[in-house]
């Protein structure tokens, strides 16, 4: 089972760099959205290092919505989302597959990139480890809640307007912890409370996300 995941991962993995639109798209978006902030609000260094947890998680929760839409629908297209579903492996894992492939193309680049423009946004040098350690537990959960909203919208008109409305709310308690663990770090407040509980969210994603999107897969199947 943990070979036939990988094989799925690997070909998810090949496939974005292949297409490489959506991740970069995410990407792109992602730096843009933090760069026109500062010519928004002015270059004033305390505006900035107030805001800036704000800025930089959410614009990586949009960017991370971006590529959502296409988490199965190339698949659902072509036919092996079908072939996937009535194989051996259970759905729920081809799932977590594909979640875990949706990280790494478009979650990883983002930590990666966030402490540049951290930099950019006078983020206080304090909060960048708790930055990090905010982004690593949030981005994953972003990847498996959005797998539900995408599985729900799935052959649906629109299906980009739905998958925003219907996946945003549940968002927000990740937007706050992830943007109070940075303002805790930043003034050299307990962090641990806020990334236990983004830990919590993440795990309980884990568990659940994967078989409730994989209902929702075969009822878009049926």
């Amino acid at each position: 089972m943990l070979s036939q995941a990988a094989a799925i991962v690997r070909r998810e993995i090949r496939l974005a760099v292949r297409q490489g639109m959506d991740s970069l798209m995410a990407i792109v978006f992602f730096v843009l959205a933090c760069v026109l902030f500062p010519l928004g609000v002015g270059p004033e260094p305390q505006t900035l290092t107030r805001i800036a947890p704000g800025i930089i998680c959410v614009a990586a929760l949009l960017a991370a919505l971006l590529s959502l839409e296409r988490l199965f629908q190339a698949d659902y297209e072509d036919g092996s989302l079908e072939q996937m579903a009535l194989s051996p492996l259970p759905l729920a894992v081809v799932v977590l597959a594909k979640v875990a492939a949706h990280w790494l193309t478009t979650g990883l680049p983002l930590i990666i990139a966030a402490p540049l423009l951290a930099v950019l946004l006078q983020l206080d040098s304090r909060a960048y480890t708790a930055l990090l350690a905010a982004l690593a537990l949030a981005t994953p959960s972003l990847s498996l809640i959005g797998a539900i909203g995408a599985a729900l919208v799935l052959g649906a008109r629109r299906a980009g307007v739905l998958l925003a409305l219907l996946i945003l709310p549940l968002y927000i308690p990740l937007l706050i912890f992830a943007v109070s663990a940075i303002d805790a770090a930043a003034f050299g407040l307990p962090v641990r409370p806020h990334l236990l509980l983004l830990g919590s969210i993440v795990a309980a994603a884990v568990v659940l996300a994967p078989w409730t999107a994989a209902a929702a897969l075969r009822q878009a199947l049926a």
